[in-house]
């Protein structure tokens, strides 16, 4: 959390309010939950408020959404990136704790579910803040085999700083194939479970915009990890990562990953 609050403004700026690379999913996401006007919703780690503001705009003035996070600097990003209406109300709140009077229609959660110390917990809270006839709709990344723009980087980084992700720090692929996401879900209670794959394409420039962009982003104490190493060791890493990028470099030197994104709708 600690992380999340430091890196908020920079990931905002940088991926959230881009609606490219994983990004362009959410427009899917919101397509795929079938809002109706007068729908009551809410989007549980609502970052800095992307997916928040599509909703808002679907439910007409009958509905309203509330956008829920524990990150105090998202959520202030999030206030000031959506347009101040009386149906939309940003909240800090934990996934695995919150509780509402009102049951919702519709829960969305978007690249947050891999996150969480505790998925089952929030899930089932999720649940539970659901209607009978309710629908949940979230995302994830897909294997990182299949996100490139990671897995080129931590492949290559992990053989200099085995420890370069702390031990217990939960993985972005997580629940990165349909079958892991489908049954985590379905372990908390939902039914009709429907995952779909999309592959969208992200170029993060040429190699050195790539690396530079990585460094200039990337959370403190991972940054700290890749400053320790000596120039040597550097210059090395940054080359083996070069060499990974290959597959993905058109002739002209700009790479273009592709992005798997891996999105799940069910049923109360």
């Amino acid at each position: 959390m600690t992380i999340w609050n430091e890196v908020a403004p920079r990931y905002h700026k940088r991926w959230a309010s881009e609606d490219k690379g994983p990004f362009a999913s959410t427009k899917k996401l919101v397509d795929l939950v079938d809002i109706k006007k007068g729908n009551k919703i809410l989007d549980v780690a609502c970052g800095t408020g992307v997916v928040t503001k599509k909703l808002t705009q679907k439910v007409g003035k009958t509905g309203y959404v509330i956008g829920a996070d524990t990150s105090v600097s998202a959520i202030k990003i999030a206030k000031k990136w959506n347009s101040k209406t009386s149906n939309l109300l940003f909240v800090n709140a934990d996934a695995e704790n919150l509780s509402f009077k009102e049951k919702f229609d519709i829960i969305t959660c978007q690249y947050a579910l891999f996150f969480f110390p505790n998925a089952s917990k929030a899930l089932k809270n999720m649940r539970k803040s659901l209607k009978e006839s309710g629908k949940l709709g979230m995302s994830v990344h897909g294997h990182r085999d299949r996100v490139p723009y990671f897995g080129n980087i931590l492949d290559a980084v992990t053989q200099f700083i085995p420890e370069y992700i702390p031990p217990g720090t939960p993985d972005l692929d997580r629940y990165g194939t349909k079958k892991s996401f489908r049954d985590e879900v379905k372990k908390a209670g939902f039914s009709n479970i429907i995952v779909k794959d999309f592959t969208f394409k992200y170029s993060p420039g040429n190699f050195d915009d790539y690396w530079k962009n990585y460094l200039r982003y990337v959370a403190k104490p991972i940054k700290e990890k890749l400053n320790s190493l000596d120039k040597s060791k550097r210059k090395e890493l940054k080359e083996m990562i070069r060499e990974n990028t290959k597959p993905h470099t058109k002739r002209n030197g700009i790479i273009q990953f592709p992005w798997e994104v891996l999105i799940l709708t069910a049923k109360y």
